[in-house]
């Protein structure tokens, strides 16, 4: 059975045995992107794992995705692997910024630190997590740095204090004004005279400006 049968006859297999767990389903790439809700997501993924006919024993990855203008603005990405099967899935759930995700430490244990991940740099919550802190920043770092209305420069930066002799969280202050660019296209060039073209003949060819 070639790839793309046996991962129409996997979605057929899902949508018939967890019905009420399906929102919707989509092929693409390979692979099978089943989204679900948060109510029915441990469900689903126990079924995955343990049914004989999918045999997804390994979670792979978990990530986040910030969607800033949907009232769920987070979509949680679950990566599923059957070795004996030789297929993988991808279950999607969405949520908000208040509404917490249950843990999947109890189905795969790898989740535990992906779920850290997903706390750290988007703030997801997740229910039943035993040890739900930061693991890419700093204990003390402020807000979350993968969503997209983060500020580019932050929110504190931090020093070593001599006179401290620790180190010490400040506001972040830029010592001086951004730069400014101009996108212009190399081949068309300045429309202005460049520094040190002043002194160049009226009739010289213009100097091309390079990205």
């Amino acid at each position: 059975m070639d790839q793309d049968a046996a991962l129409r006859e996997l979605s057929q297999h899902v949508h018939v045995s967890r019905p009420d767990s399906v929102v919707s389903s989509n092929t693409a790439v390979g692979e099978l992107t089943v989204t679900t809700t948060v109510t029915d997501l441990l469900d689903l993924l126990t079924f995955l794992r343990d049914d004989p006919q999918t045999q997804f024993t390994q979670l792979i990855d978990l990530c986040a995705v910030d969607w800033p203008a949907r009232p769920q603005r987070f979509d949680v990405v679950y990566h599923l692997l059957s070795m004996n099967k030789n297929l993988r899935i991808r279950v999607k759930i969405a949520t908000d910024e208040e509404t917490p995700v249950p843990s999947a430490t109890g189905i795969f244990r790898a989740a535990g630190w992906f779920e850290r991940e997903a706390w750290d740099l988007y703030g997801v919550l997740f229910s039943g997590h035993e040890d739900l802190r930061r693991i890419l920043t700093d204990y003390g770092f402020e807000g979350h740095p993968m969503r997209k209305d983060f500020p580019l420069t932050g929110y504190v930066e931090v020093r070593y204090d001599e006179e401290q002799k620790r180190v010490v969280y400040e506001p972040v202050s830029l010592t001086q004004e951004f730069r400014k660019f101009e996108f212009m296209s190399p081949w068309e060039g300045a429309q202005y005279i460049l520094p040190g073209d002043e002194k160049a003949p009226p009739d010289a060819p213009k100097r091309m400006v390079r990205g």
